[in-house]
């Protein structure tokens, strides 16, 4: 247990824990990265990182970002690159600014931004694994936080000993790694004053408008009195919550096999389970796309929506990072896409013979590709063409011996969602429908005679799901 590692045992169980996290994680380690801010924790994490660096012939680097908002910053960071000076630690720093800010508050734009920094550090210095100084008692914090939000399983699940976090650090394959989450902050103050090591004190860390703040100085020493050791079962709840989250997770993959239809999930499959394994699968499928996890409430009526609307409703469930849509019987994840197509104006072109044309406006690629049933490659040269979204009431005819139809019964015919509709553009020639993305030629258009033909084929850009996916 964690109540048992002492100063005296922070640099053995710091091995144990490092050497174990590498064998699963990163088998090969040549470059190790400390997360240094100059503080008790990275400054203990940084000289112990530097013994075992030493002792197993790696290359240990310090990064430390400077975010302006305190005036002893640049202190800071002078006194960071002294200590790494004196360590014979490879130092680099990254001054950031705050963006967003009003929106998420000083505290999360300060964190957001400061891991970006250092998922940039670690992707321009080649270093695979980052460590950061987390301990017992960030980690009795951060359950009791988020115990206050109300969070299940995952929430409550506290901090992993590593994980990847490619959002958070703005890089894939980046690993971060907390060695020191068992051990006490009392520990990590008396191996400090052992080893005679100096640090400096973020005068935020007692501003209490923080949540985190006015825990550690006003809740957890109450608790501390009444429950001794609080940390370390809060820290088992932890474990045991992982486990249950672990659980979850391995459900949810298993009703996703049952339930998913190519890309979708078949809405009649989805019936058949309970409200909480819906929940549960619905959560699961965010997470596979990188969205945000929505609160229960948003959950419950968004999955009541989806299986009691009726069959013919356009069902659309605006998530911030994405759409929830429902078509016949099957269940999409859309990006999110607040285009006004309707104030978008034809565009005349020519084609000239490429293999492509790109359509900034329209948000894709028209291609130009040798086909056997297509338009006379000679003749569309000729022509003055136009692209355009449809406007309402376009009929094509796709074979002679087939009647003319609009397009949105070929759209229904081909099973293409009402959405996705919205996008398709249409070529035309002279007031001629020639081409619609999605159905194909009019029949009136295709060359009958000898000499190669051209067959057109519309890709639209992938629109990315987040917040940043808007057009």
């Amino acid at each position: 247990m964690s109540k048992h590692i002492q100063a005296t045992s922070i640099p053995e169980y710091f091995e144990s824990t490092l050497t174990s996290i590498a064998a699963q994680a990163v088998p090969t380690l040549p470059r190790l990265a400390v997360a240094f801010s100059g503080g008790l924790d990275s400054t203990v994490l940084l000289h112990v990182a530097t013994r075992y660096a030493a002792t197993h012939g790696i290359t240990l680097f310090a990064f430390h970002v400077h975010h302006g908002i305190s005036s002893n910053a640049d202190r800071w960071l002078a006194h960071c690159a002294e200590q790494c000076a004196a360590l014979g630690v490879t130092f680099d720093s990254r001054q950031v600014a705050l963006r967003d800010s009003d929106k998420t508050g000083v505290e999360e734009a300060a964190r957001i931004g400061r891991y970006a920094a250092l998922g940039d550090l670690c992707a321009e210095h080649q270093v695979p694994l980052l460590l950061t100084g987390h301990h017992l008692d960030d980690q009795a914090e951060t359950i009791l936080l988020q115990l206050l939000r109300g969070s299940g399983a995952a929430g409550l699940s506290g901090m992993d000993s590593w994980n990847m976090a490619p959002d958070l650090l703005g890089h894939a394959g980046l690993l971060m790694a907390r060695p020191l989450l068992k051990v006490s902050r009392t520990a990590l103050e008396s191996y400090a004053v052992a080893e005679k090591l100096a640090y400096v004190e973020d005068e935020s860390n007692h501003d209490p408008r923080y949540a985190r703040n006015a825990l550690r100085q006003q809740v957890m020493p109450v608790l501390a009195q009444y429950f001794p050791g609080f940390q370390e079962r809060f820290s088992r709840s932890a474990g045991h919550m992982q486990s249950t989250q672990r659980l979850l997770v391995e459900l949810a993959a298993q009703d996703m096999i049952v339930c998913a239809d190519g890309n979708c999930i078949d809405l009649e499959r989805l019936r058949q389970l309970s409200a909480e394994r819906i929940d549960n699968l619905l959560r699961y499928w965010f997470g596979l796309h990188g969205l945000r996890m929505p609160s229960s409430a948003w959950l419950s009526e968004m999955r009541q929506q989806l299986l009691e609307a009726k069959a013919d409703a356009q069902l659309c469930v605006t998530h911030p990072d994405c759409h929830i849509r429902r078509h016949r019987n099957r269940v999409f994840l859309t990006p999110r896409d607040d285009t006004d197509r309707s104030e978008i104006e034809p565009q005349v072109f020519r084609w000239s013979g490429e293999a492509e044309i790109r359509f900034a406006e329209f948000g894709g690629v028209m291609h130009f590709e040798p086909a056997e049933q297509g338009v006379d490659a000679a003749w569309l040269r000729q022509q003055p063409l136009q692209i355009q979204y449809r406007s309402g009431g376009e009929r094509i005819k796709l074979a002679f011996n087939r009647p003319t139809k609009s397009l949105k019964y070929h759209y229904q015919a081909f099973d293409i969602p009402a959405w996705e509709r919205e996008c398709l553009p249409l070529v035309s020639s002279d007031k001629q429908i020639l081409f619609a993305a999605g159905i194909g030629f009019d029949c009136h258009c295709l060359a009958t005679g000898p000499g190669p033909r051209i067959g057109l084929r519309w890709q639209a850009d992938p629109l990315p799901f987040g917040k940043d996916a808007r057009r």
